[in-house]
């Protein structure tokens, strides 16, 4: 079959759980506005223990944080402080420049706990790189779900299945987590310039063709498909508004322009992005080769 392009993430060991990385990739850079696509865990903390991303910087890019289990206290430049559970979503738009830290929550980070989830990027389209800096909070009852026969779709950010996530969208976008029991089948339509699938947790597939679990599955354009899950699944589906204007990646940051993401290594290096209130004493130095770029 000709009608998908998938992509093996590459796995990289942060010690307390691992993170699929799928996008940006050698194959694809880009699926709709989404350029990064990382699944993490799932892993379980010890007592005492937990994630500490210290305060790092974002340019002309949306982070999109979504958890399946555990809990992440945001903090960034704003003066954002916000905590997020499972099926709850956090938007974080750069634009020209923003500074955020993801940690473990005290109470969890005393009792142990779990961590699964997603985070995405997603690029600014022409014209909004440099839009000031915001963020958005909504909790799991604020997103659409859509059920089936054994189906339960819950819409992150566009429109699906005749419902509508309330989540801005920058660029035209379509995201969403799909939990199946075995058997159950969804339509994916072909309305969206780009689409891509990941199999997050069991197995599923796409017009009969088994999709390898943790990897991203592209679909060819303007071809309706049917999801049908073999064993009970959770299957993330995205993409939307395909970009004409390259983007490139580097480390944090992301630009149609890599002038841009020079002045933005310069001003990082010399201290010229804001601080994070509550979360001032630490942060990550630029690498010197990051793990995530683009050519």
């Amino acid at each position: 079959m000709t009608d998908l392009i998938t992509i093996t993430p590459t796995t990289h060991d942060l010690g307390a759980f691992a993170v699929r990385r799928t996008l940006p990739s050698r194959p694809r850079t880009m699926v709709g506005p989404f350029i990064f696509v990382d699944q993490f865990g799932p892993a379980h903390f010890d007592v005492g223990a937990g994630m500490d991303v210290r305060p790092h910087p974002h340019i002309n890019l949306a982070t999109v944080t979504y958890l399946f289990d555990g809990a992440i206290e945001h903090r960034d430049s704003l003066g954002t402080h916000a905590v997020i559970r499972p099926g709850a979503l956090n938007l974080m738009t750069a634009g020209r420049g923003i500074v955020h830290s993801e940690r473990t929550p005290a109470a969890e980070r005393a009792s142990g706990s779990p961590i699964s989830g997603m985070q995405t990027w997603l690029a600014l389209p022409d014209g909004k790189e440099e839009i000031d800096p915001a963020f958005e909070h909504f909790a799991a009852s604020d997103l659409p779900v859509v059920t089936g026969d054994g189906v339960r779709a819950t819409v992150i950010m566009g429109d699906l299945w005749g419902a509508s996530a309330p989540t801005t969208q920058h660029a035209a976008t379509i995201y969403a987590d799909i939990a199946m029991s075995a058997g159950s089948s969804i339509p994916i339509a072909a309305e969206a310039d780009e689409r891509a699938v990941l199999v997050a947790v069991g197995d599923a597939r796409l017009d009969g063709q088994p999709l390898d679990r943790h990897s991203l599955h592209i679909l060819a354009p303007g071809i309706p498909m049917t999801l049908t899950a073999t064993t009970d699944a959770r299957v993330m589906l995205l993409g939307g508004e395909a970009f004409a204007t390259k983007r490139h990646v580097w480390w944090n940051f992301v630009s149609s322009d890599r002038d841009r993401i020079n002045q933005a290594k310069a001003d990082w290096k010399a201290g010229r992005f804001p601080i994070v209130p509550g979360d001032e004493e630490e942060f990550i130095p630029i690498p010197e080769v990051p793990l995530t770029r683009s050519e």
